[in-house]
């Protein structure tokens, strides 16, 4: 999963002066490390998740769309996630951070945006002069080598892990499988008291569905969607001219043998008043 030899300039911003095209970038430092693609492996987490894209191909429609509709580059883009701390979670800003510049971090567990609208706000001002943002957000979760979902394979680590441990420790704790809580959410453990708190009213959701562990990143996600909209809608003020492209999915995270995948939801591209520009997400369902 493991990107290197990115070119960075002194502080650690991706260089945008050697006239290199923003596509012919992407590719080269996808390619960099990348595990090979696998095509049984593929089939078989497609007929778990039909919509996942595997990265590489995900991030090289992005910056396709980007270019072509917003005139995204890396030179007036900020690149903004809010994705889960887990760092298998964190592969995928790396991965746009090596074509867009260092990001901006609104998230913490499970993928919420726990800087909120303070984090949004303070993130505006660090747009690009006439440029824009890119906010990449979204739960995660493992699948194991022979589709196991909850699970992954971990460099280094002997037993397969459960992932993401913060959603499915609140499942647990929600659906009264196990007493994880925290009850008064003390600041040593604010972050996962507030997921319990925000995956407690899907609880009906997920004990109606027939694989649960499968729904729990998409209801999670629904449930993070209407935040990143409300912080979105508090904080469009602040966005520069170009507007913001709001790229939110789930991240399906497998062994280091694989590709990583990412399953889009929602690709809108807003200009600095809120209004939407254009649907996107046509352009990676290709």
């Amino acid at each position: 999963h493991h990107l290197s030899n990115r070119p960075l300039t002194q502080l650690h911003v991706v260089a945008d002066d050697t006239g290199e095209p923003i596509l012919t970038r992407t590719q080269r430092v996808l390619q960099q490390d990348a595990p090979p693609f696998d095509p049984p492996f593929d089939a078989n987490l497609r007929s778990i998740f039909p919509r996942a894209i595997n990265n590489c191909e995900f991030a090289t429609r992005v910056v396709q769309a980007l270019d072509r509709r917003g005139g995204f580059s890396a030179s007036n883009t900020l690149l903004t996630t809010s994705l889960c701390s887990d760092e298998l979670a964190r592969q995928l800003a790396d991965d746009f951070s090596a074509i867009y510049g260092n990001g901006f971090n609104l998230g913490g567990l499970a993928g919420f945006p726990f800087a909120g609208n303070m984090g949004f706000q303070t993130m505006c001002g660090h747009i690009p002069d006439g440029g824009g943002c890119l906010l990449l957000y979204g739960p995660h979760v493992g699948v194991t080598a022979d589709g196991v979902i909850g699970k992954v394979e971990r460099e280094g680590v002997s037993q397969d892990d459960i992932c993401c441990r913060s959603a499915i420790e609140a499942l647990n704790f929600v659906t009264g499988h196990a007493n994880t809580g925290v009850a008064d959410f003390a600041f040593t453990d604010l972050q996962q008291g507030a997921v319990q708190n925000m995956v407690a009213p899907l609880s009906d959701r997920l004990m109606a569905s027939q694989h649960p562990m499968g729904e729990l990143p998409f209801a999670i996600f629904d449930t993070q969607n209407e935040l990143i909209e409300s912080i979105v809608r508090e904080g469009i003020g602040g966005v520069k001219e170009r507007g913001i492209a709001i790229l939110g999915g789930v991240q399906i995270n497998t062994a280091p043998k694989y590709l990583d995948y990412f399953q889009p939801m929602r690709f809108d591209l807003l200009d600095n008043s809120g209004q939407l520009m254009e649907d996107l997400l046509p352009e990676l369902l290709i």
